[in-house]
Order: C-alpha cells, then sequence, then structure tokens
C-alpha cells in the first residue's frame, strides 16, 4: 500500500474507531435506540470509505504493477473474487 494512501487509511479508522467508541458506550448507557443507530451508520460510512481508499490503492498501484509483472490472470481473479463477496 503506498504510503500516501496507509496514512489516510489510518486517519479514517480512527474515525471510525471513535465513532464505534461511541456507540459502544451509548449502548451501555442505554440511549435512544434511534440515536444509536445514527451513530453505527457514522461507523459504517467511514468503514465504507476506507475500503473505497484501499480499494482504489489497490487497483492504482498493486494491480497495474502485476498486469505489468505478467499476472493479469491472477489480478483478475482476486479482483472478481472480491467483487463476490462485497
Amino acid at each position: 500500500m503506498d504510503s500516501k494512501v496507509q496514512e489516510l487509511t489510518l486517519k479514517r479508522l480512527a474515525i471510525a474507531e471513535g465513532h464505534l467508541k461511541k456507540v459502544i458506550a451509548m449502548v451501555r448507557e442505554g440511549c435512544y435506540c434511534p440515536n444509536v443507530i445514527h451513530q453505527s451508520k457514522a461507523v459504517q460510512s467511514a468503514l465504507k470509505n476506507v475500503d473505497g481508499m484501499v480499494l482504489q490503492g489497490h487497483l492504482y498501484g498493486c494491480v497495474v504493477k502485476d498486469i505489468k509483472d505478467g499476472k493479469g490472470e491472477k489480478v483478475l481473479e482476486e479482483l472478481v473474487e472480491l467483487y463476490k463477496r462485497t
């Protein structure tokens, strides 16, 4: 993973971690359910953004390199499997 992508990814994960800690605290405190759900959605959104950044970094970095190195078939199979799991 490119160092810039890694740095941004870690920042986004820290944001998601903060939101998750808030959700846990809200559940422990018995907060109003819709408020818990709202905060939970923030966690999911942050993780979705992380997934997008990691995928973009992978496509522009690892995938391009592997195709140039003659590993195109393998890389395409990995991408298809990744797509199937999402």
